[in-house]
This record gives structure tokens, C-alpha cells and sequence, in this order.
């Protein structure tokens, strides 16, 4: 998919007559790095939570910390590339951040721990570098004429981001970008005032523009991952994984109906009163809760395996254990009943009602629809051969 903001038809964003909606749809335009996008996102956000307050001022410190926040899910939870010009990972992966369970189970949903967690890190280095070029150049698009006009050269070194905070202010009224510094001095600037019609624009189209700005970023992330399965659910911090009350009351039939079932892993016997499902490839690769990636096993054992990838010596006794849990399934159940449960197998594994219940296709099935989930998995950077 192209990156660019030419796959977005800036006609789709709410027109205005104050400012220009032209020029905010160019602000993505020849992205190489996840830094526009990121900030963009923090500015949105930081005004909503603020009530669209058009007197709101924001310090370079609140604009990494929240820049952090949100690359932090696509980026340290599910290992998802943003390009190899990208710098911003380094700094994620060099802070010491630890993290509480609402963070870890998707709890903090307006990232407010997440924030206190980071705002606690030394970010001095990590500010100085994502605020050299970012905010000045990320107003370009609407002063395109008046950097002409003061025979500013966007493609020459840093000469741009020198002369836009003075730029940025001449023209605050007239021209209208949509923010605008503390200083006229490059060197000297390190707040943000948000132009008040651009708070009231955002205030009144903000499901819309974020929406298009989310589609540019899934665009972006794409191109950077693009084999990463369900990556739309990957780019921002998910809802709240489910219960898995279903799935769980499938498992607990089949573990009734038979006498004895052995967990994979342990070896031990199941018993459904100390099970939990585990998500054989990890759920923060896939994203997902399809019975066909579920097996119970031991709630003791499920905590320790985590985010790990299996080893393989636990494929064949995991595909065994589904086969009896669909064989079982089938002949306790209606056909039409057995379908119902069994509709993403048929969809993801790429494999016919027959095959489900014929060992050696479901095993072939599951050879050729898991092993390249795997190998992607392990590229990423998920730890590989967990034992247990």
C-alpha cells in the first residue's frame, strides 16, 4: 500500500472556510518515519483530553512522553517494525520500563500509566531527539507559500527547522498553521500553542480525523510489516482482550466427555476445575482468540509459558489434542452445531469439513497454515523453544 496521503482523498476530511483541511491532508505526504504520524496522534489526543482548550499550551516533554506511549504497544507488545530509518525504537528499547498489569491487559485505556511509568525515565536525550525536526517540519504543509516567500529551502539541512519558529508566528493569523512556539529562536523553543481554530476544527470533526490519520498509520505500518497477520489490531493499544467464555465451555465439553486428557506440556492430567486456554502462538503475534491457535492447559503452566513461542517437540501432541477435541465434538454434537464451532478452522487452516476430522490432513493443515506464523513470529523477535 503507498504511505502517502495521496491514498486518502483530503475531499473525505470535513471542508472548512477558516482553515486550510488541503494542507493538513498533505501532512503525511513522503513519510519515511513513524515520528509524524506519532506526534500527530499526540496532539489529537492531548487536545481531547483537554477539552479542545484553545488557550492550551503543550511542552516538548508532554509531546515524547505521549509520542513513547503510543509506540509503545505496536512496537514493545506485539515487536512490530516502523522502518529501518526509523530511530525511535532505539530510544523505546533503551528505556527501563516497568510495567503494571492494567498496562499488560489493555486496562489503561486512556494510557495514563503508561505515561506515569514513562514521564518517570530520564528523557532528556530521548527530547532533544525527537523534537530537532519534527515539530517544525510537520507544519510545512501549510506555510508551503510563505517559506518561499522568506526563501527558506525546505531540502537544505536544517536551515528549515531554524527559521520556522519565527515563520510559524509571522503568519499565526493570517496563514493559520496549526500550532506555533514559545520562542522565535530554534534554540530556545520548547512549548507548543495550538492555533484556536484548528482546536475548534479538530474539537468538531475529531472521530473523522482520527480515523484518517489511524488509516494513514495502518498504511505506513503495512508497508513496513507487510506479512504481520491482523495488524490492524496491532498499531494502537487493543480493547480488552476477551474472556473466552466460549472457547472455554468448548474445551470443558470435550474434557467431560473424555476420561483422561493430558496436558502437552506437563504431561499431567487436566482437570477442568485448574484450566486455562493457552494461546499456542502467542496472542500478542496473532491478535486473536480462534479456537483452532486454543488448547486448556494448567493455569500455572499458561502464566509460565507467557509471550513464548513453543518448542516443536509439542506440535504433535498439540495437533492430537485438537483433533480429539473436534472428533469429540462432532460425534456428541448436531452437525449444525459442530459448524458453528468450527467455522474459523475450516477458514484459517484452509481445509475442508473431512479433513477436520482426518488426523493426518488436520496435522498437514496445521503444517502449512503454522509453521510460517512461526518462523514470522521468531523474525519479530518472540523468544523460541519455550519448554516447559
Amino acid at each position: 500500500m503507498n504511505n502517502s496521503s495521496s491514498s486518502f482523498n483530503f475531499s473525505a476530511l470535513p471542508s472548512s472556510e477558516i482553515v486550510d483541511v488541503s494542507a493538513l491532508s498533505r501532512l503525511f505526504a513522503d513519510t519515511t518515519n513513524s515520528y509524524k504520524y506519532l506526534f500527530f496522534f499526540f496532539l489529537i489526543d492531548i487536545l481531547k483530553r483537554n477539552d479542545f482548550d484553545i488557550n492550551l499550551s503543550i511542552s516538548f516533554q508532554q509531546i515524547v512522553v505521549e509520542m513513547i506511549a503510543n509506540a509503545w504497544y505496536p512496537h514493545n507488545y506485539f515487536k512490530l517494525s516502523f522502518g529501518t530509518q526509523d530511530k525511535l525504537t532505539e530510544k523505546l528499547d533503551s528505556l527501563n520500563l516497568e510495567l503494571s498489569e492494567p498496562v499488560l491487559k489493555f486496562t489503561d485505556t486512556d494510557k495514563k500509566l503508561l505515561r506515569n511509568t514513562i514521564e518517570k525515565q530520564s528523557l532528556d536525550d530521548i527530547v532533544k531527539f525527537l523534537t530537532r525536526y519534527v515539530p517544525y517540519r510537520l507544519l510545512c504543509p501549510f506555510l508551503e507559500q510563505e517559506l518561499k516567500i522568506e526563501n527558506v529551502d525546505r531540502g537544505k539541512g536544517n536551515k528549515l527547522d531554524i527559521a520556522m519558529p519565527l515563520i510559524a508566528r509571522k503568519y499565526f493569523k493570517d496563514r493559520r498553521p496549526l500550532y506555533c512556539f514559545n520562542s522565535v529562536q530554534y534554540n530556545q523553543c520548547n512549548v507548543l500553542q495550538i492555533n484556536s481554530d484548528w482546536a475548534k476544527y479538530l474539537k468538531d470533526n475529531y472521530a473523522i480525523v482520527r480515523g484518517w490519520a489511524s488509516w494513514e498509520w495502518l498504511n505506513y505500518m503495512q508497508n513496513k510489516n507487510p506479512n504481520i497477520p491482523n495488524l490492524v489490531n496491532k498499531i494502537f493499544i487493543p480493547q480488552r482482550r476477551g474472556a473466552l467464555q466460549q472457547q472455554t465451555q468448548y474445551w470443558k465439553t470435550v474434557l467431560q466427555k473424555q476420561s483422561k486428557t493430558l496436558c502437552i506440556y506437563s504431561g499431567e492430567e487436566l482437570d477442568i476445575k485448574n484450566i486455562s486456554l493457552d494461546h499456542y502462538i502467542p496472542w500478542s503475534f496473532v491478535a486473536h482468540d480462534q479456537l483452532w491457535n486454543l488448547i486448556p492447559v494448567r493455569k500455572e503452566i499458561n502464566s509460565s509459558k507467557s509471550n513464548n513461542l513453543p518448542s516443536d517437540q509439542y506440535f504433535e501432541k498439540f495437533v492430537h489434542l485438537q483433533y480429539i477435541g473436534l472428533t469429540t465434538y462432532y460425534q456428541e454434537f448436531s452437525r449444525r452445531k459442530f459448524l458453528n464451532q468450527v467455522d474459523s478452522y475450516l477458514n484459517d487452516l484452509n481445509i475442508d469439513l473431512d479433513g477436520l476430522l482426518d488426523y493426518q490432513k488436520l496435522r498437514n493443515a496445521y503444517q502449512i497454515t503454522m509453521q510460517p506464523l512461526i518462523n514470522l513470529a521468531e523474525k519479530q523477535g518472540f523468544s523460541t523453544n519455550w519448554t516447559y
